[in-house]
């Protein structure tokens, strides 16, 4: 910290107001408050207690503005990443800001996280994040619609989530019958362990015997399902008949890891990116603003890809307080 009184010469470049942060105490900072989650509040007792560097809540706003303002770039490379690559993840949370519930939307590859806030979960949302729009590889997502007005990509249904979608019914039904979503949930997991075993073996393809066999009982079991609930007597009913029915008519689009390698058969990864929002309303509850959650979105996307690539937050964040951000290769 640089104080300067009118007697005093000029300071070192950068150090612009009478009190000023250097960029590695900003780079704790903003560690504190978008990477472990504490508010502004508990973040200057942090500093206060562990440095001795007194600061208000105001200025670990200012600072994290600060932060997300010069990320503009990074921000653009990475949406640019995504929409090239040949599979990327799509996932949606709610996120609540001043007590209003708002959508965080996260786009994000092996190497790539992209989010942002919207205050619709739709198409309007998917379109100003600016990725599927113009997306031409695999797009991996759960069964939700709107995912589905865009047809230039190939689809990957998230078979994480059928399998939960699976266990239901299979929880629900009578102790020690036979339950077609059982079989349907057995032959997923058989493809992906298959998947997995030609992998390791430098195989780029499946025994077309054993995925057929697999395929069979998955579908067989899909029918049986659908028939058995086609009545859809009741809500629960309904929603069996719906899952049993999506598994028939999105066959191509559950089983498309088992012909490409390169397409991941859950969307696991993008839960797992997506999580943070979550864990930051857990941890210090919800934002007061729009802007806060979209500077919140803009730095958990610098740290995520940042330690994709191997780098560690503090570290990153020291680049980015510096006025020089991480940028990752094109």
């Amino acid at each position: 910290m640089l104080v300067r009184g009118e007697d005093q010469g000029p300071g070192p470049a950068g150090a612009v107001a009478p009190v000023q942060y250097g960029p590695r105490i900003a780079a704790v900072i903003v560690y504190l408050y978008i990477g472990q989650f504490l508010s502004k509040q508990r973040t200057a007792q942090a500093l206060a207690e562990l440095f001795g560097i007194p600061l208000s809540s105001g200025t670990v706003a200012a600072l994290t503005a600060r932060a997300a303002g010069g990320l503009d770039g990074f921000l653009a490379r990475v949406r640019e990443a995504i929409t090239t690559s040949e599979m990327a993840g799509f996932d949606e949370t709610g996120f609540r800001i001043a007590g209003a519930l708002h959508w965080v939307h996260c786009a994000r590859t092996g190497k790539y996280t992209l989010l942002m806030v919207h205050r619709r979960r739709g198409k309007d949302a998917i379109e100003a994040m600016g990725v599927l729009p113009a997306f031409t590889g695999t797009a991996v997502h759960d069964a939700w619609a709107p995912y589905d007005i865009y047809t230039t990509p190939d689809h990957q249904l998230c078979c994480a989530h059928a399998l939960r979608e699976l266990q239901a019914v299979t929880d629900a039904a009578p102790a020690g019958a036979w339950c077609w979503a059982t079989q349907a949930a057995e032959a997923l997991t058989t493809m992906q362990k298959l998947v997995r075993e030609a992998i390791s073996q430098g195989r780029d393809s499946l025994e077309p015997a054993a995925l057929a066999t697999q395929t069979h009982l998955y579908r067989s079991a899909a029918l049986i399902g659908a028939s058995q609930t086609a009545a859809r007597t009741g809500a629960l009913m309904k929603k069996h008949n719906a899952l049993a029915r999506r598994l028939l008519n999105r066959q191509d689009d559950y089983l498309r890891f088992t012909s490409d390698f390169r397409v991941s058969p859950d969307n696991n990864g993008t839960e797992r990116d997506i999580r943070m929002a979550k864990l930051k309303q857990k941890v210090s509850g919800c934002l007061r603003t729009r802007t806060g959650a979209r500077q919140f979105c803009a730095i958990r996307s610098y740290l995520s890809t940042a330690t994709k690539h191997g780098l560690d937050f503090l570290d990153a964040l020291v680049m980015l307080t510096e006025g020089q951000p991480w940028m990752p290769s094109t």
